[in-house]
């Protein structure tokens, strides 16, 4: 999948990948957070990697793999911007030694690591059979044949005002290693002087630079020949499973890079116990991501939260005072699903999920003045779609709907609507003001925002498994209206 899911922004996944593929290129590796899968086979298999790459010592074989395909890359695209013939061969070439370097290096390293998983040992012994391969010993060979070649070329300059003359070395003095220590100490100097960063070499050239390498082409034509030849056979020298396999482990090492300061701040991350047939869910000290890594980064603590849906049960109905966490829990439940689907580690101690189909997804929203429809008539509008395209298999995240209706309207459709969901047979979490969605039927369990009891003001972020209190909707209209007892009396005050 290309597209962004639907879900995303309502649960903060838009940030949460946008943070964990910042460092790498995100037009590539995107889609690979933007797919999961029902099949737990699979989800195993990728659970199975992330932890061999919590290995320190797999983990540490993996950045100079990458960095070296990238390498070819940037390379082989550099070629197809390059103008001169000559130049752009010799690109190419580079491409070449870099990737064979790159797989070389890469498989021998591997050889000697401790893995479990089978993607990387299945990996390790493919690179095995191809770097012994006679394609392969073939390119190597023939690259390193091509070298050496093209490292016995010797020319001489003769530099007369503006003009350049190219010629072979006939035995003239070399003063290039002494013009090179005499100005080694600027190297890594800036325009003022100051010790500067070392910079990425550039194989860029400006036109007398590829003048002087068009005549040195002319000089050696026997060996620019080769080349040529040689990049002709060789020009689909990357093998498929090499570059599927760079793309890839791209996906894990994002992730494993953005949560390890979560781990690195006390949070618990677990490999869930997945199922795409069982709904009895469960997760211990769970936690929103997203809201965790802003918490983390300001050194706040996030509080986690349980909850269980056994047997019959398929929808919890989270009711509570304001800005008590009740769309934090939300966007925890779907985040959850959503990331063991993709086979990432989730945040929390223990987990066992559902392999959705498919997270649907309702938060209030503004009204959109360009379709000429009110507000309640687009939720009406949304949601009757995610009911008709919604099966026994997805996931439904519905948070405070019909909130723009009167009370009486608003139980009316929203239980419409709840009884749709559970006749599907979807698992889900809905978050409300009205108590009694929570008890409509055995499918249904509640859970409710707390409060310190010697001061309810205070939140704890806590949510339990409890019956609704009657209290959250009757505080949400005293808020609205300033009357609140605390309200109440600062006016009544002499």
């Amino acid at each position: 999948m290309d597209d962004e899911p639907g879900c995303f922004v309502d649960l903060n996944l838009d940030q949460v990948i946008a943070s964990a593929v910042a460092k790498y290129d995100e037009s590539r590796l995107r889609p690979f957070f933007y797919s999961t899968y029902r099949n737990e086979d699979v989800v195993r298999y990728r659970q199975e990697v992330f932890r061999d790459l919590e290995d320190p010592e797999v983990l540490g074989l993996i950045p100079t793999f990458c960095d070296g395909m990238r390498k070819v890359r940037l390379e082989f695209e550099f070629a197809g911007k390059v103008r001169y013939k000559r130049h752009r061969q010799m690109v190419l070439f580079g491409a070449i030694q870099s990737y064979c370097g790159t797989v070389r290096g890469f498989a021998g390293n591997l050889g000697d690591a401790r893995l479990r998983s089978r993607g990387l040992r299945n990996l390790r012994g493919y690179l095995d059979s191809y770097v012994a391969s006679l394609p392969f010993t073939a390119l190597t060979a023939e690259t390193d044949e091509m070298h050496e070649k093209l490292s016995a070329i010797r020319y001489s300059m003769l530099i007369h005002g503006d003009k350049v003359t190219v010629r072979k070395y006939a035995g003239e003095a070399d003063y290039s290693a002494m013009v090179r220590s005499q100005f080694e100490r600027f190297r890594n100097l800036d325009p003022e002087g100051k010790e500067s960063e070392e910079k990425k070499p550039d194989t860029s050239l400006n036109h007398v630079e590829e003048g002087i390498l068009d005549f040195i082409g002319d000089l050696y034509p026997e060996i620019f020949s080769a080349l040529e030849a040689h990049l002709k056979r060789h020009a689909d020298f990357i093998d498929e499973t090499v570059a599927l396999f760079d793309r890839e482990i791209q996906f894990f090492l994002a992730y494993l890079h953005f949560v390890e300061p979560l781990k690195q701040a006390g949070l618990n991350f677990c490999y869930p116990e997945v199922s795409a047939s069982d709904k009895s869910i469960s997760v211990r000290q769970g936690f929103d991501l997203a809201l965790a890594a802003k918490l983390a980064g300001e050194k706040k603590p996030v509080v986690g939260n349980d909850f269980l849906l056994d047997g019959p049960e398929r929808l919890i109905v989270v009711s509570g005072p304001n800005q008590g966490g009740k769309t934090t829990f939300a966007r925890m439940f779907g985040q959850l699903h959503f990331l063991a689907g993709l086979g990432c580690p989730v945040p929390g101690m223990e987990a066992k999920l559902f392999l959705a189909d498919r997270v649907y997804t309702h938060f209030e929203r503004e009204e959109d003045i360009t379709n000429l429809r009110g507000k309640l008539e687009d939720e009406l509008v949304h949601l009757h779609e995610t009911v008709g395209q919604m099966t026994g298999d997805s996931i439904v995240i519905l948070n405070e709907i019909f909130n723009s209706t009167s009370l009486q309207d608003q139980i009316f459709l929203s239980r419409q609507v709840l009884d749709g969901i559970l006749a599907t047979d979807a698992i889900g979490v809905c978050v409300t003001f009205i108590d009694e969605l929570a008890s409509l039927s055995e499918k249904t369990v509640s859970m409710v925002s707390t409060v310190v009891p010697d001061n309810p003001a205070v939140r704890t972020f806590e949510i339990l498994r409890r019956p609704a209190d009657g209290l959250a909707y009757a505080l949400s209209l005293a808020e609205k209206h300033n009357v609140t007892h605390e309200r109440l009396r600062d006016r009544i005050k002499p």
